[in-house]
């Protein structure tokens, strides 16, 4: 496709999400030599802030926050060694529903030619091989990672790029066993919410239906390290509850849907690379 080194780009909406979906894929490109390109659309200024100060309560400063968690997106990028993190700098919409879904600036209130536009500039900048982000529901329903992919695929459209492309997913068997360990590490040692865990169940796609299945075992550490480096958000990581070694068992395969692709490399692949070298 290009004439430059073998580059991943994975688009993302918050700090802390790079390290979740795909901190395993970024360490293990970045040691092979590709070079890894973050995409962080919003400033993440809806996460908690210091002392676990909510979003809307008392004291809560959404301007401060997001310094803050640029400095933690920064130290999870040196940690997964990602060559180069371009941020958007759209303010943080919070979960659907919120009122800040409304706020004018709010990356769920820009249109979306708006955004796509200037991710069209960083895929002509960077002209990757592999393009990484959420699918259509951004996996979760989450507003800004719905944006994200809206983005994403209009930005693509803008371009005459034609990089292999991937959506974040999980498979269902491993929901299963995530809400199995969920309630082995309950919240001050109560079971979860039985209606949760049973939502959390239908998250993600069957495993048949997933393309890709890369192996990021290796780069466990480095996972956990990447996500441990949000400390402001450590309530809201369940993940760094369980430590490193069953942090690795659960999470060390990440999985993809290829939504684009003209290598006609054969499904299910083992490497986000494949066709391409």
């Amino acid at each position: 496709m290009n004439n430059g080194p073998l580059t991943l780009m994975a688009v993302h909406a918050h700090p802390d999400d790079e390290a979740t979906g795909t901190g395993g894929v970024l360490a293990r490109y970045a040691a092979e030599g590709v070079r890894t390109v973050l995409v962080t659309c919003t400033d993440g200024g809806c996460g908690d802030g210091p002392e676990g100060v909510k979003p809307g309560d008392p004291g809560h400063d959404p301007a401060a926050v997001a310094v803050m968690r640029r400095q933690e997106l920064e130290a999870s990028c040196e940690i997964l060694k990602v060559s180069h993190l371009e941020t958007l700098g759209y303010a943080d919409s919070g979960m659907m529903g919120w009122s800040t879904n409304d706020a004018p600036g709010s990356f769920w209130q820009t249109p979306v030619e708006e955004g796509a536009a200037r991710l069209a500039e960083l895929f002509r900048r960077y002209q990757p091989d592999v393009v990484v982000t959420y699918d259509e529901n951004g996996f979760y329903g989450h507003p800004d990672h719905i944006q994200a992919n809206r983005i994403t695929m209009a930005a693509l459209k803008m371009t005459a790029l034609t990089p292999k492309v991937y959506w974040t997913t999980a498979p269902r068997s491993m929901m299963q066993r995530f809400g199995e360990v969920m309630r082995e590490f309950g919240v001050d040692g109560q079971e979860p919410d039985p209606a949760e865990a049973a939502a959390l169940a239908e998250i993600g796609l069957p495993d048949e239906e997933i393309t890709t299945w890369v192996d990021t075992t290796a780069f466990g550490g480095q996972k956990f390290d990447a996500l441990a480096a949000h400390a402001s958000q450590g309530e809201n990581i369940f993940f760094l509850r369980m430590g490193q070694e069953r942090f690795t068992e659960l999470m060390g395969v990440e999985t993809f849907v290829r939504v684009q692709d003209t290598t006609d490399a054969a499904v299910p692949e083992k490497d986000l690379f494949a066709g391409l070298r």
